[in-house]
């Protein structure tokens, strides 16, 4: 089975559509076409419904083989780095995705302390929502993650940091008296999330879902001082972690603790269980476990 139309194959279901997927793989639609018409063809099904209306959908056989793609694109990702290490790799190359929302506060400490103990090391940074960071750590595309726990099965993972969720509410908001809150409070109120890929929306809507209701999203967004002016403005309720909460502080809004069983902010250092990691990659892991993020 051609490598290459696995990763056009998977590239088309990550990208949702030909012509997006061809711009990652900087190839022609008519290629990454082909590319996946000869995986069919090899296959002996279709693995695409390309009459779908807004854009092409698994088959119940291609999911299966999109998922073995994802495992054989990653181990062959793998094989190359070890082939490059056991031929005297010299400078090496660590790569690594943190989502925004805290990582410059904890990270920035780490990233110097790595640098300079070992400064011929690449470093190549992601920076994505952590739902999305594990998405691509499962491609092999990264060494690590940081991401909020809990992850899947197929992860390792080292907790780093745990805080509690604080609740953004407008000054005069009817809660805005209040010290703490549970989830079931903000009921009737809307919530103010990230953008899509971001872990922190899958624990807060998890919340409610428990409490039995399904909460009104009123926005979304990937900045973090935009979230708290819209709470300031008062279209609803947004969350940040306690860390974050004095540095992003604005007249006007007040925070709450969110007094809610498994909404702690839980970032953990997450990486694929049993895969290969380079020296590079094992040094950060080893600095990362040993240092302490108060």
């Amino acid at each position: 089975m051609d490598l290459k139309n696995l990763r056009a194959f998977v590239e088309v279901v990550r990208q949702n559509g030909f012509t997006a997927a061809g711009k990652v793989l900087n190839a022609t639609q008519s290629t990454v076409s082909k590319a996946v018409r000869a995986l069919e063809d090899e296959v002996g099904v279709p693995l695409l419904d390309r009459l779908a209306q807004k854009k092409p959908r698994l088959t119940p056989i291609g999911e299966a083989v999109y998922a073995r793609a994802l495992r054989l694109l990653a181990e062959r990702d793998d094989l190359l780095a070890e082939i490059a290490e056991l031929r005297g790799l010299k400078r090496g190359v660590l790569r690594l995705g943190l989502p925004p929302v805290g990582s410059g506060i904890l990270f920035a400490p780490l990233f110097a302390q790595f640098r300079k103990a070992y400064p011929g090391i690449d470093i190549r940074l992601v920076e994505q929502g952590s739902a999305r960071l594990e998405e691509i750590l499962r491609l092999g595309e990264i060494d690590f993650a940081a991401s909020l726990l809990p992850v899947d099965e197929d992860f390792e993972a080292h907790e780093i940091r745990r805080d509690p969720l604080m609740t953004l509410v407008a000054a005069d908001h009817p809660l805005a008296r209040r010290k703490t809150i549970c989830i079931n409070d903000l009921r009737e109120t809307p919530l103010i999330l990230f953008e899509s890929g971001f872990a922190q929306n899958r624990v807060i809507i998890n919340a409610c879902h428990r409490a039995g209701f399904e909460p009104t999203v009123a926005a979304r967004s990937g900045q973090i001082d935009f979230l708290v002016e819209l709470a300031a403005a008062g279209v609803g309720a947004a969350f940040l972690p306690r860390l974050l909460v004095e540095s992003h502080a604005r007249r006007g809004v007040v925070s709450l603790v969110l007094d809610e069983p498994g909404v702690d902010w839980r970032l953990a250092l997450v990486w694929r269980k049993g895969a290969y990691l380079s020296d590079a990659a094992r040094a950060w892991r080893a600095l990362a476990l040993a240092a302490r993020f108060d």
